[in-house]
């Protein structure tokens, strides 16, 4: 199977659902993972240009510790709006580059404007993407299912399915610990211990489903996007 993830910064991801994609790895999937942008302003002292190429190094390590494949969106932070076709278009390529049977990405109502821009684009560019006289670099892709990962802290989400972490869980904290240029910040000048938080999200989706450590979903329910088969992990 092929997976696509979604994520609108380098991190995202590695918060919401590197559990997943490690036990989709484990089972023989192909997981592509797109940050869309760059993270470029995520830092008070740190220049968006030298912050850009710390943040892609950060994903890279992240992503090669399950062998995921790491690409791009193309924008930098704050610069994704999913009305307009250019952004379209660019996720249209992602999308039929990674050929997914499903895909993961926001919640449409997440926290931050990059975050629920993204979801919409993916929702959009998923099924222009099926379109085969529609013009894109790559031939055209299904019309696959798609899963809204959790929301930062769980506000105002509740998953339809869940994906037993636990195995997986350390592995998961390893990953986000990959992205120091966010938690070492966050550690040293607002104390927050970010992995910890996280950690403590996936405790309390285990406790919702009976497991040690989970993450949640919810499937987009639109038409066509329905599937009888258990895909998650």
């Amino acid at each position: 199977m092929r997976v696509l993830a979604v994520g609108a910064h380098p991190d995202d991801v590695e918060i919401a659902c590197s559990g997943t994609l490690a036990k989709c790895i484990k089972r023989g999937d192909k997981v592509v993972v797109c940050h869309v942008s760059s993270g470029n302003l995520g830092h008070v002292v740190i220049p968006p240009d030298e912050l850009r190429v710390i943040r892609a190094g950060e994903a890279k390590k992240a992503g090669g510790m399950i062998g995921t494949e790491v690409i791009w969106g193309g924008f930098d932070d704050l610069d994704i709006f999913d009305n307009n076709k250019e952004a379209r278009d660019k996720m249209v390529d992602v999308i039929r580059y990674a050929d997914p049977d499903f895909i993961i990405t926001h919640a449409p109502d997440d926290y931050m404007p990059d975050h629920t821009a993204v979801s919409r684009l993916v929702f959009d560019a998923s099924f222009t993407a099926t379109l085969p006289n529609y013009p894109a670099k790559h031939k055209a892709a299904k019309l696959v299912p798609i899963y809204y990962m959790d929301t930062l802290a769980g506000v105002n989400f509740n998953p339809t399915e869940y994906v037993d972490i636990t195995e997986e869980i350390d592995l998961k904290i390893s990953m986000l610990e990959c992205h120091e240029s966010q938690l070492v910040w966050m550690r040293e000048h607002d104390g927050i211990d970010f992995a910890d938080m996280v950690k403590t999200c996936s405790r309390y989706r285990g406790y919702q489903c009976g497991a040690g450590y989970a993450e949640g979903f919810r499937q987009c329910q639109a038409y066509l996007k329905g599937t009888a088969k258990r895909l998650l992990p």
